[in-house]
């Protein structure tokens, strides 16, 4: 009767490579070039780097900020010269909500709101 190794395994004969030998054996080779180890970073030239791209960033935002104020001043305030979508639904006199919890008053507050607007 053999001997029996790790986890029922017959242990392997000192001729033969062991199984993860074998393995690694058996690892295909990686292909393309091998490309060097990348350079050591320079922490006090990254923060640099970024602080700046920081400054940069505000510097555009607080341009365009002024930009579109800019833009939005001398746009007039558009006026149809008829009352505004709020001023004619309270004309309508609708029903006011009193802010029940319970969704059944709250769904028929709606239904009756939608059947004035009809």
């Amino acid at each position: 009767m053999a001997l029996r190794g790790r986890r029922g395994e017959v242990p392997a004969r000192e001729d033969e490579p062991r199984r993860e030998e074998r393995a690694e054996q058996q690892a295909p080779a990686p292909q393309g070039p091998v490309l060097p180890p990348p350079p050591p970073v320079d922490y006090g030239v990254f923060m640099q780097g970024l602080v700046q791209a920081m400054q940069t960033q505000a510097h555009t935002h607080t341009a365009l900020q002024a930009q579109l104020d800019a833009q939005q001043a001398q746009v007039p305030a558009q006026d149809h010269g008829g009352p505004s979508i709020m001023e004619r639904f309270k004309r309508m006199l609708p029903p006011t909500f009193k802010g029940e919890s319970d969704p059944l008053l709250a769904e028929s507050w709606m239904r009756e709101i939608e059947i004035r607007l009809l």
